[in-house]
């Protein structure tokens, strides 16, 4: 009985050891300063998109997160029912997002969070929904 118990118990362990090692990482990296997020997937860049975050006044917080939540159609209660599609919600009510302002896209422009062109946020979106929130990352840097 005791060897059925841990050769179960083995066979538990090695199912879960092989689903976290097939999980892919959906890694963004902001740099604010080139007002650029680069997006990389189990290593490899895919994609390098233009971005707005906070302009003077406002702040687009540094860091490394997990994603948290996921929204396809928000709309900010904070400022004017504002459209926020397909929002990646990293750190309370700062998201990755669509915009329509897409000329101020490469300057800061928002009230913090990290805005993109709407395709683009469809995009990753769709990735940060396929791999997982849990290996959906977002790096900050200035």
């Amino acid at each position: 009985m005791k060897k059925l118990i841990f050769s179960a118990a083995a066979l538990l362990c090695a199912s879960f050891y092989a689903a976290s090692v097939e999980a892919s990482v959906l890694l963004a990296r902001i740099d604010i300063a080139a007002q650029t997020m680069t997006v990389s997937k189990d290593g490899v860049t895919r994609y390098q998109w233009k971005v707005s975050t906070a302009r003077p006044g406002y702040v687009t917080p540094t860091g490394n997160y997990t994603a948290k939540w996921l929204s396809r159609d928000h709309h900010s209660k904070k400022y004017d029912n504002a459209p926020m599609p397909y929002a990646v919600f990293f750190n309370g009510g700062y998201a990755v997002h669509g915009t329509t302002h897409v000329r101020r896209l490469g300057q800061p422009a928002s009230h913090g969070c990290v805005r993109l062109e709407t395709e683009n946020a469809a995009l990753f979106f769709a990735m940060a929904s396929d791999v997982g929130l849990e290996n959906t990352r977002i790096v900050i840097s200035h």
